[in-house]
């Protein structure tokens, strides 16, 4: 008997979301099987999809992205992993690793720069990232859009982001506070030092 998997576990594997997953059975693109109201896919589906639907890719970008300088190893093992998920999923490609150390906030990367400078020289044909916002904070629909207007497609690698990514939540949001606070009463007034302070002392508490 035909191994089926579940929507979730093939969403992960062939790199998108439940949604787009659904999107893809409604469409058509996916044979799936429908069991008291749940959808399952089967193995040959899947493998067809892994071998046959990315199978014009010859370059891939992974890109790999930690907040801060004290996450390197973090950063290593991001890129660790995604070097894995591309030698499964698209044996057939080349990739290279770009790799960035600052926040998700920060528009101007490095790494980023390079990777929007390659996908409009078409010297990579898919970009892989771990999780959304390991590309971006916000916009990511914004940047995805840009690449594939290129001819290059975002493939996300994973959808549920590890518990220890808190920090970078908690210092992204102090940022952004820190942002609006500076252009609404000006970074040397009293109210701009309340509002950090009473944030800062906020995401401290338990």
């Amino acid at each position: 008997m035909e191994k089926l998997y579940k929507l979730s576990e093939f969403a992960r594997l062939v790199g998108v979301s439940r949604s787009g997953a659904i999107k893809w059975i409604k469409e058509g693109k996916v044979r799936a099987v429908n069991i008291h109201g749940r959808w399952y896919i089967p193995g040959s589906e899947l493998e067809r999809l892994t071998k046959g639907f990315y199978t014009g890719l010859k370059r891939i970008g992974i890109y790999a992205r930690v907040s801060g300088i004290t996450q390197k190893d973090d950063l290593e093992r991001q890129v660790s992993s995604l070097e894995d998920y591309v030698r499964k999923h698209f044996p057939q490609a080349g990739y290279i690793v770009i790799k960035d150390i600052a926040s998700g906030l920060k528009e101007d990367r490095k790494g980023l720069k390079k990777l929007i400078e390659m996908a409009r020289k078409r010297q990579v044909d898919a970009i892989v990232v771990a999780y959304k916002d390991r590309l971006t904070r916000f916009g990511f629909t914004y940047l995805k859009e840009l690449f594939e207007a290129y001819g290059v497609e975002v493939i996300v690698a994973f959808h549920e982001e590890p518990k220890d990514y808190y920090q970078e939540l908690v210092e992204d949001l102090i940022a952004i506070v820190t942002s609006f606070a500076g252009r609404i009463y000006g970074k040397r007034s009293r109210k701009y030092k309340k509002v950090v302070e009473a944030v800062e002392q906020a995401v401290k508490d338990p």
